[in-house]
């Protein structure tokens, strides 16, 4: 055993595990389902990594009661899934479809049933074909259309669910969607881009207020950024202190202020001048936006680190989001990125738990009151299969381990965060790198569809069961759920 100091969280911290509709439901044609952007994406030669798609995913449609019966097993306090929008409402406007409802209803009914706390997220990126086909988030009329999509949510599965998360990391739907392309619907324009970010804020307030107004005014509302820490390269050099700005600017300011402060940076705007002069932002739009949240969801993976662009290198995007040509990063032409230190994932991403804690208590410092969850976090490794039949992750474990020894110093620090969700509970279909890249702490093979409980898996039941965090080495194996 290694050395370790017992470190306990209190006993009504949350612990859960997070998926999304996409990458694990499959059934794509199935029970009346409509079909999304990233299903035009995926079918889309070139797109995918070995033209993957979630056509079947996990099977997680037709095998929810067997995931429910791990999740139990695993001791987990709540489970955060989000719901497919053209599966409940194909299309995206008019008739809802009642078969879509009923597997959401079914899968929240048995969630209570086992004791986990459902954790609902709107919009995990799967807009509806058809309104992408009318500009997606370019078009205002797309943040209406979802806050009638929420209204319908909170009207049919109502005050079973403990928390409503609007929208999923719309850094990702603006920027990786919009701007570099490397996400669904593929798209490379700048303009767009900064549209989406401002239709994607729109529709969480105007949703969040349809949810409260359906479900009454103490309804838990929640929205998740990916927000980024960033460094700058040399903290003496103007340049660099610049390039900060921006990142930040682009990638949380523009996000957080609207929606915890009720206005857009005035920097970024500035920014952006030589794109847009902002003026699909209507009057009384950021008031629509500012509404109170219960908790703030936040989603954190690795750090980054900046410095003023040398000639030629400006936007050239290094930090593991995108492969691209293009960039998400609009208006910050005047910003190189600098690779990070090692170690790395198997997404290439560094792994850097201290910027865990980093970025908890500056939210902490800039939004005192604001009470925070971690929605997201977790690693890709390239797991094998032992002869034992077992998956000993130890990579994973230890990133585990190490990420919510930040999160409990970041408490330690008097941040009021709440809860922590693994992701994933399951290997899955990760968007641009299909079946390649694993983030789940139960393995799925993708061609029996078997579940096997990794190591991380077993840790991770530990702590859940115990709020005291173990040692990476102390994996306890117990009898896990098999299908049937």
């Amino acid at each position: 055993m290694s050395k370790h100091t017992t470190r306990t969280f209190p006993s009504d911290f949350t612990w859960g595990s997070a998926t999304a509709a996409y990458q694990i439901e499959g059934a794509a044609r199935e029970g009346g389902r409509g079909p999304s952007i990233w299903d035009t994406y995926s079918h889309t030669p070139g797109r995918t990594l070995n033209g993957d798609t979630g056509d079947v995913a996990d099977d997680h449609y037709h095998r929810w009661q067997e995931d429910i019966a791990h999740m139990k097993e695993l001791v987990l306090d709540a489970y955060r899934f989000s719901i497919s929008w053209p599966r409940v409402q194909p299309g995206g406007r008019g008739e809802f479809n009642p078969e879509g409802i009923a597997f959401y209803q079914q899968l929240v009914a048995g969630l209570l049933e086992a004791g986990i706390k459902p954790v609902v997220t709107l919009y995990h990126w799967d807009l509806p074909q058809e309104l992408e086909d009318e500009g997606g988030w370019t078009n205002r009329e797309t943040a209406y259309l979802f806050a009638e999509y929420a209204r319908k949510m909170a009207q049919e599965l109502g005050s079973d669910i403990d928390v409503w998360t609007t929208l999923n990391e719309p850094w990702c739907s603006a920027y990786l969607g919009y701007a570099s392309g490397v996400h669904a619907p593929g798209r490379t324009e700048p303009l767009a881009a900064l549209q989406a970010v401002h239709h994607l804020n729109l529709a969480h307030g105007l949703a969040g207020r349809a949810i409260r107004e359906v479900l009454g005014e103490s309804t838990k509302v929640s929205i998740t950024l990916n927000l980024h820490v960033t460094r700058m390269l040399d903290p003496e050099n103007a340049g660099d202190r610049d390039a900060l700005r921006r990142i930040d600017g682009v990638a949380n300011r523009v996000f957080l202020q609207p929606l915890l402060e009720g206005a857009y940076p005035a920097d970024v705007m500035q920014d952006t001048a030589g794109i847009t002069d902002w003026s699909f932002v209507l009057e009384g739009d950021t008031d629509l936006i500012h509404i109170p949240l219960d908790v703030l969801g936040v989603n954190y993976y690795s750090t980054g680190m900046v410095r003023e662009a040398t000639e030629g290198q400006g936007g050239s995007d290094n930090d593991g989001h995108g492969n691209s040509s293009h960039s998400p990063w609009v208006g910050s032409e005047h910003v190189e990125w600098v690779k990070m230190p090692g170690p790395y994932t198997a997404m290439g991403w560094n792994i850097d738990p201290a910027g865990m804690t980093e970025l908890l208590v500056s939210l902490r410092d800039s939004y005192p009151q604001q009470p925070l969850m971690v929605t997201e976090n977790g690693a890709a490794f390239y797991d094998t299969v032992t002869d034992d039949g077992r998956v000993h992750d130890v990579e994973r474990v230890a990133y585990l381990h190490d990420h919510i020894a930040a999160v409990l110093d970041a408490r330690e620090a008097g941040v009021d965060v709440r809860g922590y969700f693994a992701w994933s509970l399951l290997d899955n279909f990760e968007w641009g790198w299909g079946y390649d890249r694993r983030f789940g702490i139960i393995r799925v093979d993708y061609e029996t569809l078997e579940r096997i409980w990794k190591d991380s898996a077993f840790w991770y039941r530990t702590l859940a069961r115990t709020n005291v965090l173990p040692a990476p080495d102390a994996v306890e194996y117990v009898e896990q759920p098999t299908a049937g």
